[in-house]
């Protein structure tokens, strides 16, 4: 049966699909999301801010070269200055959206510091729960959207085709066990990261990269996919990992904007080994990340204290995440590791957010922009949702709208009955620091549970290890210890699906 789409279905309620399904209204928008709006998306649990250049000392111009940095040699300048000065427009549009930002006391916003930013430029609300306000504020400017319709309770299950192979709907599985097919003059995936594929994480259990497997399957280009960064200071509470029937759950996260305010990290020893690191706790999060690593690694325990002044009122969510485990973060340091906590690889996208195949965009965590490199510099990930859903909107209203045509799409695949014991391998071998032998070791057992279940989890773990194996240097995020330097050229890395069709043989280890 031939279809004729009208409207755009976009897939995912963080930012990135709030923003996308806004900046399209008029046009109509079918919003796709998997539990209750508003509801484990990783958004509401980011408690940095927006960057955004908009201080009197400051110019997006500092803000791209701060980008560039962090970025370890893959970050693209063009898409580096069109984020920055994208940015200061981003927060304009959020105010008017009625999003109650931190202010000072002459009313201007709030700006404070983060790790390997220059200048203090970076946006809260209700001081570490930036992403709690801004998810809040969008989930009720999309409830009042009247161009919007909102399919809670649904997953997208399959990426489906035209006899021409450009993307021409998706098909979804409701609650009730319903499957629809539904066409689309676009499809938008907005669908977040990865870090679920780890039992240390900061995400939802749900960010297992499900929009990255609907794209590989369908035969996208994804790149850099093993630039997965640890952030330094999760909190490492027991309660934080009880275990479940998926492993441990999330970790509690005691935000970088406490070493930007002044907290430091000191082993059991009372040692401040981040002393004579350039930038001390405010380096590079894969630098701190290591750091932490190599303490935890010899044996010893690391805390963070941040044992200032009014720490109460000035991040309200992570003293109540600790009161939450057992610590008063007043009185006595809190417990710190590294966990996954952003993926920086994704569905290779253009600046209008296409991907490489036609009739598919990409937004947010699961694209790969060119913004983040090696390693995302802080507070620009909201940031980058928000700067190319306008973008993406423009792009597919500039695009002429299909004609009437048939769809196809495989069946949906199964899930995976193996999370747990993926997410521990995940850690273990693919984790902070890497190796070729324990890397082929996880591939040969990754290969041969995709192989046997055929599900998304283990393949979007597969395609991780892979990458990490391929990329022979250490560079931001991937730190490889049988090559611990940086190759001579900084080079983006492609893989597709086809790519890794290799037999489990290949990848054991003798």
């Amino acid at each position: 049966m031939k279809h004729a789409p009208e409207n755009v279905v976009v897939v995912g309620g963080g930012v990135a699909g709030l923003a996308t399904a806004l900046r399209l209204a008029p046009r109509p928008v079918t919003l796709i999301v998997a539990s209750t709006l508003g509801q484990e998306a990783a958004t509401g649990w980011a408690q940095g801010g927006i960057a955004a250049a908009i201080g009197a000392d400051d110019r997006p111009e500092l803000h791209a070269l701060d980008t560039l940095a962090a970025g370890a040699g893959l970050t693209e300048a063009p898409v580096a200055r069109l984020v920055a000065e994208a940015a200061p427009a981003a927060i304009d549009w959020l105010v008017s959206l009625a999003t109650p930002f931190d202010r000072d006391a002459s009313g201007a916003l709030a700006l404070g510091l983060e790790a390997a930013h220059c200048r203090r430029r970076i946006v809260h609300a209700d001081g570490d729960g930036t992403g709690r306000v801004v998810l809040e504020t969008l989930v009720r400017a999309v409830r009042a959207c009247p161009s919007v319709h909102l399919m809670e309770a649904t997953r997208a299950t399959c990426l489906l085709r035209d006899t021409h192979g450009e993307v021409a709907g998706l098909a979804v599985t409701r609650a009730d066990g319903e499957t629809l097919r539904l066409a689309a003059r676009a499809v938008v995936l907005a669908t977040g990261g990865l870090g679920g594929l780890y039992a240390s994480t900061t995400n939802p259990l749900g960010a297992t990269g499900s929009g990255l497997a609907l794209a590989a399957r369908a035969g996208a280009v994804m790149r850099d996919m093993e630039f997965v960064q640890f952030h330094p200071t999760a909190m490492a509470v027991t309660d934080a990992q009880a275990r479940g029937p998926g492993g441990p759950a999330p970790m509690p996260l005691a935000t970088e904007a406490l070493r930007g305010e002044g907290a430091i990290l000191l082993n059991e020893r009372g040692e401040r080994f981040m002393e004579d690191v350039p930038g001390r706790e405010l380096a590079p999060r894969d630098v701190v990340a290591r750091a932490i690593f190599a303490q935890i690694a010899s044996g010893r325990q690391v805390v963070l204290d941040a044992r200032f002044e009014n720490i109460d009122r000035r991040f309200p969510g992570v003293v109540a995440l600790c009161r939450a485990n057992g610590i008063d973060p007043a009185q006595t340091p809190i417990p710190v590791r590294p966990a996954a906590h952003y993926h920086m690889g994704g569905i290779k996208v253009d600046l209008s957010g296409r991907t490489s195949l036609e009739g598919l965009w990409a937004c947010g965590e699961v694209a790969s922009t060119g913004l983040h490199g090696a390693n995302r510099l802080a507070s620009n990930s909201l940031l980058e949702a928000l700067a190319f859903a306008p973008r993406i909107a423009a792009d597919i209203a500039g695009r002429d709208v299909p004609g009437a045509r048939d769809l196809e799409g495989t069946a949906p695949v199964r899930r995976s009955l193996s999370r747990a014991e993926i997410r521990a391998l995940m850690d273990r071998q693919v984790g902070v620091v890497r190796e070729a032998a324990t890397l082929k070791g996880a591939l040969g057992q990754l290969a041969a549970l995709n192989e046997r279940d055929g599900d998304d989890f283990s393949l979007i773990a597969r395609m991780v290890a892979e990458a990490a194996l391929r990329r022979e240097e250490s560079r931001g995020g991937h730190f490889r210890t049988d090559f611990p330097l940086p190759a001579a050229a900084a080079l983006h890395a492609e893989i597709m699906l086809a790519d890794i069709a290799l037999e489990p043989a290949e990848r054991q280890v003798a």
